[in-house]
This record gives structure tokens, C-alpha cells and sequence, in this order.
């Protein structure tokens, strides 16, 4: 009998004791530091000004760029948080189809501001899938004029601010139990712009482009 209850305290000490490491380093706050690959499109989809004579067939591609970034996370819940991000992207933009090889704009930097709803999977362990969605807001500046443009007679060139949203995956990986992670992340953004180009004061030519971006990032966290 002695040994009976004896064997029955360990099993309880022990079953006790997994949801406590579990809930070691499971703050309400996590911070992310990131090294994030942004990945545009920059498709031309329409065309509202052209007395440049841009030939038909014309195209634009935004070439991709790897920067870090920082997420800020707090969870309302332990399945539940609200997540944003900081970083700043930039970003050139040269010609497809029918402008092949043009240069169009240059250092285009962009402040992709994004606020994400997450869901958390538990799987009991310390690999936490989740999934996210939210608004964003991509403010651009700093924009140039490139050669082929220029060599148009482009003098200035604008790229909107726009709203659109992001939808998000990815995996936080505890590696101890004082909240320091690995996370690995995905979202896809749905996101235009317009492209104004001026001669002076004129404006002699004005895209349409679909930026969508895959964003892609791993680094560590800390959860506290």
C-alpha cells in the first residue's frame, strides 16, 4: 500500500509539473526581432494617363529587398493576441513586356504599418502554429525618378499611400523557459498604388500597380 501511494504521488507531482514548465516564459508581451524578405509584384493594371507614349504591352516590376524588422505581440488570451510590426522597406522599380530593361523609379521606401488579429494553435507542446489577419496602411516616400524615366523627360514622380490588409501564418517555437523563441512568419499583403510621373508641373503619366507582397521572416522572440 505504501508503495502504492508513494508511486501515486510521483504520477500526480509529474502531471502537475508539465503544465507548469509549459506556462514557464508565457508573458503577455512578446517581442520579435526579425530579418525580413519583402517580396513585391508592382504589375501594371491600368493605365489612367499616358501622353508619354508608352507602348502598348508595357509593364512594370518592384525588385525585392531584405531588411529587419521588429513585431511587438500581446496576448489578450493565451490563444488570442494583436500583433504589429515596424520595419522600413525600399524598393526599385524597372520595366517589363514592352519596357524591358527601363529604369523607372528608384529608392522607393516603404513603412509598411500593419495591425494583425492572431489565432493560436495549442498543441500542448512549444510549437505554436497561428494564423492572422488585419489592416495595413503602406506609406512610400522618398521615391526618385530613374534614368529611363528621366531620359522621357520625367522630372518627379509619386507613389500613393494606400489601405489594404494582410493575411498571415506562421510558427513560434519555445527554445527555453525563460520566453526566448524561434518564430518563423508568412503573410501575404493585397495592396496598389499609383504611379504619377510629371514633366515640371505636368502630369504625363499615371499606372495602376498591384503591389501584393509575400513577407517572409524568421528571428528569435522573447516572451515575457
Amino acid at each position: 500500500m505504501k508503495k502504492t501511494i508513494m508511486a501515486l504521488a510521483a504520477t500526480m507531482a509529474a502531471t502537475t509539473a508539465v503544465p507548469a514548465a509549459a506556462q514557464a516564459g508565457e508573458g503577455s508581451i512578446q517581442v520579435k526581432a526579425l530579418v525580413t524578405a519583402v517580396l513585391p509584384d508592382g504589375a501594371i493594371t491600368a493605365v489612367n494617363v499616358n501622353t508619354v507614349g508608352a507602348p502598348a504591352g508595357a509593364d512594370s516590376r518592384a525588385d525585392n529587398n531584405y531588411t529587419p524588422t521588429v513585431a511587438v505581440e500581446y496576448f489578450l488570451s493565451p490563444n488570442f493576441s494583436i500583433e504589429t510590426i515596424a520595419g522600413v522597406t525600399q524598393h526599385d522599380v524597372t520595366g517589363a513586356g514592352a519596357l524591358a530593361g527601363a529604369r523607372l523609379v528608384s529608392n522607393a521606401n516603404i513603412i509598411p504599418a500593419t495591425v494583425t488579429a492572431k489565432l493560436h494553435l495549442d498543441t500542448g507542446t512549444g510549437f505554436k502554429p497561428y494564423i492572422g489577419v488585419g489592416p495595413s496602411y503602406f506609406l512610400i516616400f522618398g521615391e526618385d525618378v530613374d534614368a529611363s524615366a528621366r531620359a522621357l523627360g520625367a522630372t518627379r514622380v509619386d507613389l500613393s499611400d494606400e489601405f489594404g490588409f494582410a493575411l498571415q501564418a506562421g510558427v513560434d517555437v519555445r527554445l527555453n523557459d525563460s520566453g526566448l523563441g524561434l518564430t518563423v512568419d508568412a503573410k501575404r499583403y493585397f495592396m496598389d498604388t499609383t504611379a504619377s510621373f510629371f514633366a515640371g508641373n505636368r502630369l504625363a503619366l499615371q499606372t495602376e500597380h498591384e503591389l501584393d507582397p509575400w513577407v517572409v521572416s524568421a528571428g528569435l522572440s522573447w516572451r515575457f
